[in-house]
């Protein structure tokens, strides 16, 4: 019986769609695709998210190597909570799965500065029984010790616990470790899948 949930945070409970912003906001297209390369694709990025370096860091390391100047990646940089925003439809489901009795937690690939401002500024953290981003856990989804370091540090077992992810090679490497898994693909509500895979899991 599933009495554990954890859910990922990018795409599944907080937005975080960078191309979709610069569109909305009209940035022409070659300079969006220098921004999407050479920023958030860069292994700068992967770095913070993996707490190897720091903001500043990675601006100085991406600005050696970039068309684009210090001051352009800073400003990016930047605009990340900007590029995020709470998807309140799976929000909303957080306060519901705690009353049932289920305990919840967060794993996410997250930089520690980025996650400090988000953690303190949306409410729904407080229905969280623990969580971990990946700069805490030096190492990033889909790598096993990410998972493995959150387990450990709850005391969770896998049997007993539902993983939540926009991605699939990140729920198929949690399954590796005999957690259950369900793959969201960024849908905006996602009541029914957890509840189908809840009741395919426990038999409730």
């Amino acid at each position: 019986m599933v009495k554990n949930i954890i859910f990922d945070l990018g795409n599944v409970l907080i937005s975080f769609k960078p191309s979709e912003y610069f569109d909305k906001n009209k940035y022409p297209e070659t300079i969006k695709a220098t921004i999407l390369s050479d920023i958030f694709s860069s292994k700068e990025w992967l770095m913070l998210d993996n707490g190897e370096i720091t903001t500043p860091e990675a601006i100085d390391a991406i600005a050696k190597k970039s068309s684009l100047n210090k001051k352009e990646i800073d400003h990016i940089f930047n605009l990340r909570t900007d590029l995020m925003f709470p998807l309140n439809q799976n929000v909303r489901l957080l306060p519901e799965l705690k009353k049932r009795g289920f305990r919840l937690y967060y794993l996410s690939n997250f930089p520690l500065d980025i996650f400090d401002e988000v953690r303190s500024g949306y409410y729904f953290f407080k229905y969280f029984d623990g969580g971990l981003i990946s700069a805490e856990a030096k190492s990033s989804k889909p790598d096993n010790r990410i998972y493995e370091t959150l387990l450990e540090k709850y005391s969770l077992i896998p049997e007993e616990t539902l993983f939540i992810d926009d991605i699939g090679i990140n729920v198929k490497a949690a399954e590796s470790l005999g957690i259950k898994g369900l793959v969201t693909h960024g849908s905006l509500e996602i009541s029914k899948e957890i509840e189908k895979a809840l009741k395919n899991f426990s038999g409730i």
